[in-house]
């Protein structure tokens, strides 16, 4: 395997990973990071992770002057489902949610409009022709986002990242060629993934998550939702909406962590609409029948007594983890077991256990995290100097990213 080194000239030379490995000695890791130990590294800021935040801190670094790279790449789902750069939210979050809602709510107003004089014929939703027009947006974005990281030369790699030291990384291409990348400072900024409940038999092998919905070729049919968290209400919400049978299987309240009369609110509203609540359940087994359906056993946790139905679908969307692909025995910061995000030193708001190593943290667990699982949290921008203090990020009006569909601008709401 080969490992890319840059040499005179801000040119890459190649040689074996090997010989790279063959440098190391105890004072450090020679060879391949001798530049990095002499304090001569490839960029002055490293940036793990491709998503909103990793990118809006490469694009601002950038602008203040500074050589920056970007590392990112997506492990695909269990399903087979992969993406281009931007993220959780262009790709598998946000964007294509938005749009999808979107379409539900355009179905709930042909639904109206008779009521308001207008004659129109009974007609059905093609869930192929709105998945290929949201993937081909989704598609165009991930275009733009390269194209913006070249126009301010921010370089970037495809590939799989994790640590070196603490001024290098090694990152390992879809082909297996592998890339030493060292710099001044790190940022990590890889949020996080759908965890699937891998005790429940079946859960991993017939499943899928908030990673694949959005890149269903077909319809998923009658969908068992497990899970009451926010990305769990907002999937059930848009299936109902474009005409499928969706039940939600909600182990023990809704939107935990949220204002509970608000919740109540949200979960009889969805009800009203057609959405099904399972509610103190708990799934125990998924198969696949002949037919191709999916036979799901759960558990009354009030009666203890078993229950079953068939659905086409079981989207799973009960928590997500953060991505430890940094490999935590290699990255010189530490990581919470259960969630797996990365933590930030108790004695700094803005870095890691490492010197010159900072990660996009919201507030969590006693310790700050990386930004990923759960309600994204209070975000430090890139240009703040560690230890001033940080507001929270708000946003306002619809995602820049919808610029392209101008009519959503006055439709993304619900309905009374």
């Amino acid at each position: 395997m080969a490992a890319a080194l840059r040499g005179p000239g801000g040119r890459f030379r190649w040689r074996t990973w090997a010989a790279a490995a063959a440098a190391a000695a105890a004072g450090g890791v020679r060879g391949a990071a001798r530049s990095a130990a002499a304090g001569r590294q490839d960029y002055d800021l490293l940036v793990i992770g491709g998503g909103s935040g990793g990118l809006a801190c490469a694009k601002e670094a950038a602008q203040l002057g500074k050589k920056v790279a970007v590392v990112d790449y997506v492990e695909p789902s269990p399903q087979g489902t992969r993406w281009g750069l931007g993220g959780t939210c262009v790709n598998v979050g946000c964007i294509p949610k938005k749009l999808m809602h979107q379409a539900a709510l355009l179905g709930g107003m042909i639904q109206d409009a008779p009521h308001y004089g207008w004659a129109i014929q009974p007609v059905l939703h093609d869930w192929r022709t709105m998945a290929e027009a949201v993937q081909n947006h989704v598609k165009s974005l991930n275009w733009g986002h390269r194209v913006q990281l070249q126009d301010r030369k921010v370089k970037y790699f495809n590939i799989k990242a994790c640590f070196v030291n603490e001024h290098t990384v090694c990152g390992v291409a879809k082909d297996g060629k592998e890339t030493l990348l060292s710099a001044e400072h790190i940022v990590i900024a890889t949020g996080g993934r759908p965890r699937y409940p891998t005790h429940i038999e079946g859960a991993l092998e017939y499943g899928i998550t908030s990673d694949d919905i959005f890149w269903l070729k077909e319809s998923p049919g009658k969908t068992l939702v497990v899970g009451a968290s926010y990305v769990a209400l907002e999937c059930a919400g848009f299936l109902t909406g474009l005409g499928l049978d969706t039940t939600v299987m909600i182990r023990s309240i809704p939107l935990r962590g949220f204002d509970q009369q608000m919740s109540s609110l949200v979960t009889e509203y969805m009800a009203s609409q057609g959405t099904r609540f399972l509610r103190g359940c708990t799934p125990s087994r998924v198969r696949r029948l002949p037919d191709g359906q999916l036979q799901v056993t759960w558990e009354d946790l009030t009666s203890g007594k078993e229950d079953m139905g068939t659905f086409n679908t079981v989207l799973w969307a009960t928590v997500r983890r953060g991505l430890s692909a940094l490999s935590p025995a290699s990255c010189p910061s530490s990581v919470n077991p259960g969630s797996e995000s990365v933590l930030l030193s108790e004695s700094s708001s803005a870095s890691t256990s490492v010197n010159r190593m900072s990660a996009e943290c919201s507030e969590g667990q006693s310790r700050q995290r990386l930004s990923g699982p759960g309600w994204p949290g209070p975000s430090m921008p890139c240009s703040e100097a560690p230890g001033r203090s940080r507001a929270a990020s708000q946003s306002s009006g619809l995602p820049r990213s919808l610029s392209g569909f101008p009519e959503f601008s006055e439709r993304l709401e619900v309905r009374p």
